[in-house]
């Protein structure tokens, strides 16, 4: 199938050079707002063709299937128009602004009849079925507690602390150590409690949730833009508790008992990036005809959604698009 990436930043270029690994990928089109930005991009990554405006990337019958990786301030409107001119869409985190967006774009999308999915890739990956796996094979006994953090040193990016660009620790970095605790301990949580730090722009720099299940399980989040942190999910046991390094892209787990020592190393599959596994999927789904992708259906996109846009307004940020 043939992909089109609209954006021509770090992330498009991390997606460009999965893709030139995968046999079954053609790497058609690329759109930049600057055309010579965009022939730069087609040439270090082998692209057919390099465009000056997402206009004409979507106007291409070549094109399959969109991978947008604009700033999140943008993928509404951007994904839209993918939509409106029948193409898939493999969108990136977070999926829009707030949670109205997104339910627009799903009724888009199905007005339209074309498949749209969130591109929060570790809900695609392998890990994310070994660590369940081990969960319910009970390796550290009853867990009762799942801590998770991701903190890196991008307060200095204008992409970060600008409101007008959804800017903030929550949307850019949080999300996954969120999507990491719903993923591994479900979605019947019953409760949430958060504070939040606010950069001097009025997004919050760093983070803390606090989330409640009715069986007594708590998952403890934090996330942030203003230094480097260890990337550890840890769950906590009866019988030990299990690591996992690296929420953002799994490496290793390592498995400890009551003792502190390690029993038990599992890793995980090599892979290109990991971004493989979404855009896999998402073309499978396309083929057999499926309107949403089953690692990230519609409706946990809009849960996901929901629960930012509850925190956000505790914390009082409103991103000037919304007023």
């Amino acid at each position: 199938m043939k992909i089109g990436i609209i954006g021509a930043g770090g992330i498009a270029g991390t997606m460009a050079a999965t893709v030139s690994r995968m046999d079954d990928v053609t790497r058609c089109a690329v759109a930049s707002r600057d055309l010579t930005k965009a022939r730069a991009f087609a040439e270090a990554y082998g692209f057919e063709k390099a465009y000056g405006s997402y206009e004409e990337l979507v106007s291409d019958p070549e094109v399959d299937f969109v991978y947008i990786a604009t700033p999140h301030s943008h993928h509404f409107e951007h994904a839209a128009l993918c939509i409106r001119h029948s193409k898939h869409v493999l969108c990136e985190k977070a999926f829009t602004m707030n949670a109205a967006q997104a339910e627009e774009l799903f009724r888009l999308a199905g007005e339209h009849g074309v498949l749209i999915t969130e591109a929060i890739w570790t809900r695609y990956m392998p890990s994310r079925r070994i660590i369940n796996e081990l969960l319910e094979e009970g390796v550290i006994g009853e867990v009762r507690t799942l801590t998770a953090n991701l903190s890196y040193r991008i307060c200095q990016n204008e992409r970060i602390v600008r409101p007008e660009l959804a800017g903030g620790a929550l949307l850019d970095v949080g999300v996954y150590p969120l999507n990491f605790a719903l993923m591994h301990f479900g979605n019947g949580y019953q409760s949430i409690s958060s504070s939040a730090v606010m950069t001097d722009t009025g997004v919050d720099g760093q983070n803390c949730l606090t989330l409640a299940w009715p069986d007594g399980r708590f998952a403890v989040l934090n996330s942030g833009i203003y230094g480097e942190s260890d990337r550890r999910g840890t769950f906590y046991g009866s019988e030990g508790y299990m690591v996992v390094e690296n929420i953002n892209n799994p490496e290793e787990i390592l498995i400890y008992d009551n003792s502190h020592r390690q029993i038990r190393r599992v890793e995980v599959p090599e892979q290109i990036s990991g971004y493989e596994y979404e855009v896999r999927e998402l073309m499978n789904c396309i083929r057999r005809g499926e309107k949403e992708c089953p690692s990230m259906p519609h409706a946990e996109t809009l849960r996901v959604m929901r629960i930012m846009d509850g925190l956000r307004s505790e914390w009082g940020i409103v991103y000037p698009q919304e007023r």
